[in-house]
Parts: structure tokens; sequence; C-alpha cells
């Protein structure tokens, strides 16, 4: 159940019998010269609605932009300030709280987002004790980073092996893949070089990863693997975070 595609009784019935939502979370940056700017989005959001659609939970909409600063060097990059970012998180769970929805799982495609997001909800938690005290709405909130969970992992060793990387993998290309198939891409890749993570501004990243990829090589993807890659995915959250959602 999407909540962009609800009307508000339906909102309202289903928050009759549930408390929970789902919000996916990406990015939009560069992806190398492969990969979709929107990557990071289109695969938090397919997941998030193929999970939601499992457990049952309805989902929102999903935030396209997130930190992304380091991609900045790269035409059609987007980001937000850590700042921005946790004010834009605190209004949409403080919105959705006020109706009744007071458990939120985040399914987050960009690696960048982590910090910020976890920083956010610990905003949200102090801004509302500051605020409300014992009057305060019991909200709870919790961070999934599809490409990380184990079983994920898993799949892509066994697929990609150390040709997975670290940005513009191709497990994430294989996910835009399924989900787009008449938008997949091809361009000339050059070879693989050893990657050094310890990068600062987004000048530096171009500097080090000139074409945008870390390590990866997308070439691999294909949209069976995205398909492989958002059925580990899903059930792998729908395991980890179905008691969460449903209120326990």
């Amino acid at each position: 159940m999407l909540l962009h595609l609800s009307t508000w009784p339906e909102v309202e019935s289903y928050l009759a019998g549930r408390s929970s939502i789902i919000l996916p979370i990406g990015s939009t940056e560069q992806h190398g010269p492969t990969g979709l700017v929107g990557t990071d989005a289109i695969t938090a959001e397919a997941i998030a609605a193929e999970t939601g659609a499992r457990t049952g939970t309805m989902v929102g909409p999903t935030i396209p932009v997130g930190m992304a600063h380091h991609h900045m060097a790269f035409p059609g990059s987007m980001t937000l300030k850590p700042s921005t970012l946790i004010a834009l998180i605190r209004d949409y769970v403080v919105s959705l709280a006020g109706h009744g929805f007071t458990t939120v799982l985040f399914i987050n495609g960009h690696g960048g987002n982590i910090p910020t997001v976890q920083a956010a909800f610990y905003e949200v938690y102090e801004d509302l004790r500051r605020e409300k005290g014992a009057d305060a709405p019991k909200v709870r909130y919790a961070l999934c980073n599809w490409f990380t969970m184990p079983g994920v992992a898993a799949l892509q060793n066994e697929l990609f092996g150390d040709r997975e990387g670290y940005h513009a993998t191709p497990s994430e290309v294989a996910v835009t893949q399924a989900v787009y198939p008449d938008h997949i891409k091809s361009a000339p890749l050059e070879p693989l070089a050893p990657v050094d993570p310890d990068f600062h501004d987004c000048r530096d990243f171009r500097a080090r990863f000139p074409d945008g990829r870390m390590g990866s090589d997308p070439s691999l993807a294909t949209p069976e693997h995205g398909r492989r890659f958002i059925d580990a995915a899903v059930t792998e959250i729908a395991a980890r975070y179905g008691a969460f959602l449903d209120g326990a």
C-alpha cells in the first residue's frame, strides 16, 4: 500500500490497525559512466515497495536527494547539507507521528546518508522529549541499509567477487536494470585500479575516481541479477524487521 496512491480515508483505515510505515531514502548522484543518476533512490524505492507488499506495511514517498557532497564534481549530482537532511527527516516523521505513524523503517540506498539519518533520529527523540516531556508520542525509528545486509553481501560475493567494488557497483546497477529495463546503459570502462577510499571533498573524489566508479565493474550487471538482489534484500528485511513493523 503506497501512501501517495491512497486516499485519506484509506490511510485512516490503515491506521486503525497499524502504526508503522516504511520510508525509502536514497540519493541523486553520479554512478559512473553506465549507472543512472537516480540509482540510490530507485533501488531503495523498489525494495521498500516490495517489502511493504510482503509485510502489509504502508510505504511513504521516497526521499530522493541525500547527503552526497563527495559526488558534486560530476554533473547531475545533487546534495543536501547534513543539517538540511536532518531537518527534512524531522519534518517527515513528526508530520507522520501527528497522524499516528509512530514506527518508521527507513530503507536506505546510499551510504553517505547513514550518519545523518542516525543523527536525525536522536534529534527527533530529543526534540520531542524537550517539547512534550511525558506527553511525547512513543515514536520508534530504524535504519536499514539494504546493500550491506548479510544476505545481499553473500550474493554480491557469489556473483561479482572483488569486482563488486564500493560505488557504482554491479549489484545496485543490476537493481536499476530490473526496475527500468528500457534504461540500461553501456559505455567503455577503464580497467579497474586499486581503491584508496580515504578521500576528502568532491574535488578529491573526482581526482581519485575520474569516471565515478570505486573499484567496481558494473558491466557485470543484468536485470536477472537485479531481481535476485531485490528478493534477497526483501526476504532479509522482512525477517529482521517484521516484528518491528508489527509494533512488537
